[in-house]
């Protein structure tokens, strides 16, 4: 449902739903009841100021019934940010896409205490384009490329393309060269298929029994020492000495959340720096220093404008395998 207020700052505005009945009478006193607790003076002024709208754009008072919309729009209070030391890069950009190079940490739409620290925001009011959308998601740790619609006119040519699964996306990380003692030795290329599902309410993704809904080809493309103690976090390492890392090239054909990191931990070749997978680790501050070693490096398909191929590629590096050339 297209939202009657623009939007402001970057961020859309809120939608809510009203019930069809209750012990309220009036849509204010449902936001009472829902808000009040928070910001009651805020609620009275915004209705008196005629921020509340409802269908159509038509301001909401404090004697509006609540049956008379189902849905009305509002603009939240953005609490203070304190901005994240990294930077968006923009890869291409036309009357139809913007491809940039999301860095880590940076997550891709907001949520939770990310808001006007997105990529979506940041880039609606760097660039102008209050339209922007994203195509797809990265998580906040990883980085890499990234694609936003800057045209509602053409957007679903290329939501399309998404959803029938006609874009083809090349990843890389770095991990243990050899699996954590109990797994087996994986000949590489390997494709992991397993049932993959995630809750709203739970971390972490899970592995369960049934028919596949996951795959990921993985290929190992270079090993190299770093020099660091083994069993680091995430490397799946264990007793002392210089781990043995390497770089892989992951290929999903499915985009379940968290897949390729369930994948590797599957293997027994858990990414490095990762804090969800195989172990979940104590919440503690963004270390960005430690970015996720993982990384969005290409994607390609047909253009549904032009008809001709185009492929974007990642200008980043993973730190882990930087450091550890000549």
């Amino acid at each position: 449902m297209q939202s009657p207020l623009p939007v402001r700052d970057g961020v859309n505005a809120t939608r809510l739903r009203l019930p069809d009945k209750g012990p309220w009478d009036t849509a204010m006193d449902y936001m009472m009841h829902r808000w009040g607790h928070i910001d009651p003076q805020g609620i009275e002024d915004r209705f008196d100021a005629g921020e509340i709208v409802g269908e159509g754009g038509i301001p909401l008072d404090r004697s509006t019934p609540l049956q008379d919309h189902t849905f009305i729009w509002y603009y939240r209070t953005l609490p203070p940010e304190t901005r994240l030391p990294v930077e968006l890069s923009v890869l291409h950009q036309d009357e139809h896409l913007l491809v940039v190079d999301k860095p880590h940490f940076l997550p891709t739409t907001p949520g939770g205490t990310y808001i006007q620290e997105s990529a979506l925001v940041r880039l609606r009011n760097q660039l102008d384009l209050p339209d922007l959308i994203p195509m797809h998601r990265l998580d906040r740790m990883t980085a890499g490329v990234l694609l936003f619609s800057t045209n509602p006119q053409t957007r679903g040519k290329y939501q399309v393309l998404f959803e029938k699964r006609q874009v083809q996306k090349e990843y890389e990380c770095v991990a243990a060269a050899e699996p954590a003692p109990g797994h087996p030795a994986v000949e590489f290329p390997v494709v992991v298929r397993n049932r993959m599902t995630k809750s709203r309410s739970y971390l972490l993704a899970e592995v369960i029994d049934g028919e596949p809904n996951a795959e990921t080809r993985i290929e190992q493309l270079e090993t190299f020492d770093d020099g660091g103690p083994e069993g680091a976090a995430g490397t799946g390492g264990s007793g002392t000495g210089r781990r043995r890392l390497a770089r892989y090239r992951l290929e999903p054909h499915t985009g379940k959340t968290h897949q390729l990191r369930v994948h590797m931990a599957s293997l027994g070749l858990g990414i490095v720096n990762d804090a969800f997978y195989p172990d979940l680790l104590d919440k503690a501050p963004d270390d960005y220093a430690k970015p996720l070693q993982l990384l969005a490096r290409g994607i390609r398909f047909v253009d549904p404008i032009s008809g001709r191929p185009v492929e974007y590629r990642s200008a980043l590096d993973l730190s882990e395998a930087v450091r550890t050339r000549p």
